[in-house]
């Protein structure tokens, strides 16, 4: 089997060694257009859960990324000076280069060798391929040349963020809401290294155009973002890496391959990052490519049906609980006019997945303040 992977992100390579894991005498060639030591962003984030699943599936990858993970046990939130703690909530994070760079080592291992600093315009380098991955996130070259063959829907919602990092190392994952002249900004920001911190800046639209950052330099509104949550960054400073606002992209397709191209990760969906982590669903995403491909004895024409009807109503159930998170987020302004725990008890509740006796088995301590508020935990926020 020759199989062709465009994107060395943490997709495209992990697809590269599950497949070479399970089908050693497969052929891959993989190409990126950025370095190999080069990426966007900072952190990645993983739910407990979510390592657990990478376990269950690929123990030797856990085993080579956990000991470099920050680990967690609950969410913070600051509001109106005080902070309120959700328990029982663990997630870890790494670098997102770190991570990068574990995976290029076990890829290494099974002899995939990625093509680097190298832009693929022409998609005629895969004809020889049974198999291509699009690997290569939101601005699939793989999905652009068939848009209508993928059924590709795409919108963009109206909150702007920024991604930044800061060499403040937080305790947690933290989301700190700040009023301002401007209007309302929250900061999602937790700790993926034990002196770095992704430190992610969202406002809505008002908020956005009376600052007047649509017309100043990066280092204008980066300093205006400092002095917002200058509380909060006890002095630290805010660290570039393409950080530009941009308002979040919700993408769909109907259909998961064409021919035989099939698509993962951002090339696929995308979900809010308030509710997790882009790339551990792209990771699922590989795993369960892998897994029909397993089961279909390579047979390709066979898998990828197989791949979209075993993981497409997963991945429905994901998006659709990061859409609902999202439109909580389009609205936080509004929330903001909550005090403390009724504010929390609104952020927990807002993907609409937790009953009330559920938020008291996986975060008593929280359950029983927000009783002790007077909060009728069992009314829906």
């Amino acid at each position: 089997m020759k199989v062709g992977i465009l994107g060395a992100g943490p997709a495209g390579l992990y697809a590269s060694i599950l497949i070479k894991r399970d089908f050693p005498t497969a052929e891959i060639k993989i190409f990126d257009q950025s370095p190999a030591n080069a990426t966007w962003g900072f952190g990645v984030v993983f739910s407990e859960a979510a390592l657990a699943f990478l376990r269950k599936d690929d123990p030797e990858t856990a085993d080579l990324i956990e000991p470099h993970m920050e680990t967690w046990s609950d969410i913070r939130l600051t509001h109106k000076g005080e902070t309120v703690a959700i328990d029982g909530i663990g997630f870890s994070a790494i670098g997102r280069l770190q991570l990068l760079l574990l995976l290029q080592q076990r890829a290494a291992q099974f002899g995939v060798q990625p093509v680097y600093d190298t832009l693929i315009e022409d998609l005629s380098v895969f004809d020889d391929c049974d198999l291509v991955v699009a690997a290569d996130g939101l601005n699939s070259a793989i999905r652009a040349s068939a848009r209508q063959g993928f059924g590709e829907a795409m919108y963009h919602l109206h909150n702007r963020f920024c991604w930044y990092g800061t060499d403040k190392p937080f305790e947690a994952l933290t989301q700190t809401f700040e009023e301002t002249d401007f209007g309302c900004f929250n900061a999602h920001h937790y700790r993926f290294a034990p002196d770095r911190s992704t430190f992610l800046v969202e406002c809505d639209e008002a908020a956005f155009k009376k600052a007047g950052f649509a017309d100043m330099a990066e280092p204008e509104y980066r300093k205006i973002c400092e002095e917002i949550f200058a509380d909060t960054l006890g002095g630290a400073k805010l660290i570039c890496n393409n950080s530009i606002w941009r308002q979040f992209p919700v993408l769909t397709n109907r259909h998961w391959y064409h021919g035989n191209r099939v698509l993962v990760g951002d090339a696929l969906h995308t979900a809010h990052y308030s509710i997790g982590s882009g790339t551990r669903l792209a990771m699922e995403d590989v795993v369960a490519l892998v897994r029909a491909l397993k089961d279909c004895d390579g047979d390709v024409a066979a898998a990828l049906p197989l791949y979209q009807s075993q993981r497409k109503p997963i991945v429905d159930k994901l998006c659709t609980a990061a859409t609902t998170s999202a439109n909580w987020y389009e609205d936080f302004a509004q929330h903001m006019e909550l005090d403390p725990w009724r504010f929390a008890k609104s952020y927990i509740r807002r993907s609409n997945r937790l009953s009330g006796d559920q938020i008291r088995g996986m975060s008593p301590e929280f359950a029983m303040g927000l009783e002790a508020h007077g909060i009728d935990i069992e009314e829906a926020a």
